[in-house]
């Protein structure tokens, strides 16, 4: 049997590593990327490279009983709920979603929560194909206005009955606005699109027809969606679409419908079982609020200096956008931030201002690394 060596480093010292405030593709745990880098040249005991071996193999199938088992114990999730793994992200199920749980149920309404973008998009994308109406809205605001952006007391929301679900968005990323917890609308079913807090504290699953999220925040690498979904909700088929848009092809392929992206899912499965050694994810989100306290309390302690435009009720615990007094000092904030490590704060190119993403994997020094800066900033500007 031939053998090949790993090749010698070209260094033993490897490059520095900034702090990485992106809002996704997301900061890694330093353990999962060395563990990735030796996958990448051998799996375990396979011969292989992670990324070489057959999805269909035994010790792939391993793993994903694996990643199976590991996403379902930490989110505990029930036996009536079934769990995908779908190649791409998460805004195919803008669409997917108004197909499968509307179209596919014969019932071509839904109501939709509009937050921020993405619940906008989403509300866009599914007026499309089906009868969408709005249950409430959050109106645009400049990060710098006096009022602040809240969600609407649900006891204003206009809900039809007979819509097929509610969708919300659990954590508008663009614009930092978050649930404390799902809206209390009876005998409607939910469904939400949890990107970019998935993992970051305890769901009650099984109050939701359908939740959907891009892993690249708190479950790995960009390219692969999560579905967890009734399994009441899935059909054989839906009538005028192709089988690969029916997300109950994907439940009976077992996410295998075509060929997964295999390091996607090995990446997935580094991170759960990171987060199994963090203590879970109550653990985590005992740690994610301390440090989104960290975070705001620099912004509300800054006498106007920065500023966050969301009411604290409704704040995200995922991403905090700020702005500074004027764009001039925001460039400036940003060119001194990242020559000092602290990388990738750029808001959002539709808002502007800087946004800090504070995921699973940000250790809380990070955080007080970045409050330390924005004060210090804060007095070399002043």
């Amino acid at each position: 049997m031939a053998v090949t060596t790993r090749p010698q480093a070209l260094s033993s010292k490897p490059p520095a590593r900034g702090l990485n405030f992106g809002p996704g593709p997301a900061l890694l745990p330093e353990s999962v990327l060395v563990k990735a880098q030796e996958a990448l040249w051998s799996f375990e005991d396979t011969g292989m490279g992670i990324a070489e071996i057959s999805h269909r193999s035994p010790r792939f199938q391993e793993l994903m009983e694996r990643l199976q088992t590991g996403v379902r114990t930490l989110l505990k999730i029930p036996d009536t709920h079934e769990v995908l793994f779908i190649p791409a992200g998460a805004t195919p199920h803008f669409d997917l979603v108004p197909v499968n749980l509307a179209l596919g149920a014969g019932c071509p309404q839904a109501a939709y929560a509009i937050t921020g973008h993405w619940s906008r998009l989403a509300y866009h994308e599914a007026s499309r194909l089906i009868e969408a109406t709005v249950a409430t809205e959050v109106g645009a605001g400049s990060g710098r206005s006096s009022a602040e952006r809240q969600i609407p007391d649900v006891a204003h929301w206009s809900v039809d009955r007979r819509v097929a679900y509610l969708y919300y968005p659990d954590n508008e990323s663009i614009d930092g606005i978050e649930f404390p917890g799902p809206p209390e609308i009876p005998s409607t079913p939910l469904v939400s699109d949890m990107t970019a807090n998935l993992f970051s504290r305890p769901v009650p699953v099984e109050r939701f027809d359908l939740i959907f999220a891009g892993v690249q925040k708190n479950l790995g690498i960009t390219g692969l969606g999560i579905v967890i979904v009734r399994k009441t909700c899935l059909h054989e088929a839906i009538p005028g679409w192709p089988p690969i848009f029916c997300y109950g092809r994907w439940a009976e392929s077992r996410s295998m419908y075509n060929t997964p992206p295999t390091l996607n899912w090995y990446f997935a499965l580094l991170m759960v079982e990171w987060m199994e050694a963090q203590g879970g994810v109550g653990a985590l989100a005992v740690r994610n609020a301390r440090k989104a306290s960290l975070l705001y309390a620099t912004i509300d302690q800054s006498g106007g200096f920065y500023r966050n435009a969301v009411a604290p009720a409704c704040r995200s615990r995922m991403n905090v956008p700020f702005t500074l007094p004027t764009d001039t000092l925001t460039s400036r904030f940003l060119e001194e931030a990242a020559r000092s490590g602290l990388l990738q704060l750029e808001g959002h190119r539709s808002t502007g201002g800087c946004r800090a993403s504070i995921y699973n994997a940000m250790p809380e020094s990070g955080v007080r690394a970045l409050c330390e800066f924005m004060n210090g900033f804060m007095q070399r500007a002043g």
